[in-house]
């Protein structure tokens, strides 16, 4: 099986528990904090590593104290980045998580967003025939270099999840990097304020003919909105969640995705892939924190293999 090349960030996650959101000029008190490994190129590799696909980590690592922190728990994962490590300090990302567990992030771009000329050029192409992009990294002036990289390699099938962000991606960068034909993987508000559309079915649509490819409109509690090319679309229901389910949303959407290109790798069809994907996401949704623990996911049962069949369990 060749490799996913998962190229993005690894962020210091510094985890904020607050009441609510504060206003302008106001004073509130945190309930809890904690640092940790994330960042949705992580985290996407991550759920990679559980179902067992081989995937080239690709994050570039830099100084300071942010990078020192990312160094240290990526070697105790045995994690090695194929990215050279720049000499510009790695910046973090603020996660305010309210009681019900929505997340709003403040992130603050070092090292890890900025991908330098040439960088790219020492991957064995050979090796890749599936790659995860966030539009967080495109979003950077240094974004392009990724862009042209991608655009020598049209072989690749490219997993792209442009993030909140969206429309603040410069347009030049969008229409080049739509022109490859990605696979689209972000959420209806997302959809809805970059296509312009009133409608799920309408942002879909201008989506899928804007890429020539699938779009994947997640809905949250309503579950999954698959547009296809072709004009078809399908509706995949979300996996129930307790009334107290505790956790956060943290790491939902790079989960989502990081078991859609997994399961597509094994060989899964998109609407099956789609539907064991909602249960990771579900499952990390009522953790806290992006990632799950092994044994969280091995409780899930999402394969088996029978006679060296993978098969859904």
């Amino acid at each position: 099986m060749k490799k996913v090349l998962v190229a993005g960030s690894a962020v210091v996650d510094v985890v904020i528990h607050v009441d609510h959101l504060p206003k302008r000029g106001e004073d509130i008190n945190v309930y809890g904090q904690d640092m940790s490994l994330g960042g949705c190129a992580y985290n996407v590799s991550d759920c990679l590593r559980h179902f067992g696909v081989p995937f080239i980590p690709f994050y570039p690592v830099g100084t300071g104290v942010y990078g020192d922190f990312v160094r240290a728990r990526l070697k105790e994962r045995g994690i090695v980045s194929e990215a050279p490590s720049p000499a510009e300090e790695n910046g973090c990302c603020y996660c305010l998580v309210e009681p019900d567990g929505e997340r709003t992030f403040i992130c603050y771009h070092g090292a890890e967003y900025r991908f330098q000329p040439g960088w790219f050029d020492q991957l064995d192409a050979s090796q890749i025939d599936t790659v995860y992009l966030c539009g967080l990294e495109v979003e950077e002036p240094t974004g392009i270099n990724m862009i042209e990289y991608l655009e020598r390699h049209p072989e690749y099938t490219i997993f792209f999840a442009p993030s909140a962000r969206i429309c603040s991606i410069p347009k030049e960068k969008m229409n080049r990097l739509l022109a490859l034909r990605p696979i689209l993987h972000l959420n209806l508000d997302e959809a809805s304020r970059f296509t312009g559309a009133d409608t799920l079915h309408e942002a879909g649509s201008r989506l899928t003919d804007q890429t020539g490819n699938l779009a994947i409109i997640t809905l949250g509690s309503k579950g999954c909105y698959l547009s296809y090319p072709d004009g078809n679309y399908e509706l995949i229901p979300a996996v129930p969640l307790p009334d107290e389910h505790g956790g956060d949303a943290i790491g939902a959407g790079d989960s989502h995705i990081g078991s859609i290109i997994a399961l597509r790798k094994l060989g899964f069809s998109f609407e099956k892939a789609v539907r064991l994907a909602n249960r990771v996401s579900a499952e990390v949704v009522c953790t806290d924190g992006a990632l799950l623990s092994d044994e969280q996911f091995e409780r899930l049962h999402l394969i088996q293999t029978e006679g060296g069949v993978t098969s859904a369990g």
